[in-house]
């Protein structure tokens, strides 16, 4: 009976003359590019953005960035770290830029509100997508950033501020009739709600010449002097 003969080692050399399509290659995969990591990033927060996280497909980010699941792959191994990546390096420096102009407010409560309001305004016009990832992701039941919010971003922002709110109100510098936490959650409803509506309500009141800059008085206007009437 013949021997079978062991298969040959494949060398470098054969590798390099094999023909193309047949080879293996390790490493980065085909078509990387120096700015590719950023790309892949900007398209799974716009596929995020329009269609919702738990909805979106290594696919459907590859299709957008006009790249492969396979780089995804290689860049941040699978869907969960891509999330994170995400949320690392595009969600979390937009809002510490807020945390950095709400600590320049000190103690002055006005400051602090004007700061608050200034800031989402000054958000919602360089990066229109967070109101809207906001609703879907944070408000709705099951989004996928709330964890976000409570353990990450709420002790940066919202629980920071109310804590400086109830010191204010402690030294009498602030109505003792508000909640200082309630107070934050109207804060909250007076910026990001009108930005998140704001395609429903332009329509609705034919309000297309009114700009964040012009919201963001409107509501300054409502927290200073509120709705008080001649009397």
């Amino acid at each position: 009976m013949a021997i079978p003969t062991p298969p040959r080692k494949t060398t470098p050399r054969d590798a390099a003359a094999a023909p193309p399509g047949k080879q293996r290659l390790r490493g980065r995969p085909r078509g990387d590019s120096p700015d590719l990591r950023g790309r892949l990033l900007d398209a799974a927060l716009a596929c995020y953005v329009r269609q919702g996280i738990a909805a979106t497909s290594f696919r459907d980010i590859a299709k957008a960035a006009g790249a492969t699941p396979a780089m995804l792959h290689y860049y941040f191994g699978d869907k969960a770290q891509l999330r994170q990546a995400v949320v690392d390096e595009r969600i979390l420096p937009v809002l510490a830029a807020m945390q950095a102009r709400l600590q320049d407010a000190g103690d002055d409560v006005a400051a602090l509100v004007a700061g608050f309001v200034g800031g989402i305004g000054a958000i919602v016009e360089q990066h229109p997508w967070l109101p809207s990832l906001w609703v879907r992701e944070v408000l709705s039941e099951g989004g996928a950033l709330r964890d976000v919010l409570l353990h990450t971003v709420g002790p940066r922002l919202p629980v920071m501020m109310a804590e400086r709110f109830a010191q204010a109100q402690a030294q009498g510098r602030l109505n003792p009739d508000l909640d200082p936490r309630l107070l934050m959650v109207s804060l909250v409803g007076l910026t990001l709600f009108p930005a998140a509506g704001a395609p429903i309500w332009r329509a609705l009141f034919d309000a297309r010449d009114l700009d964040y800059a012009a919201l963001r008085r409107h509501t300054l206007t409502l927290l200073d002097r509120g709705l008080e009437l001649e009397r």
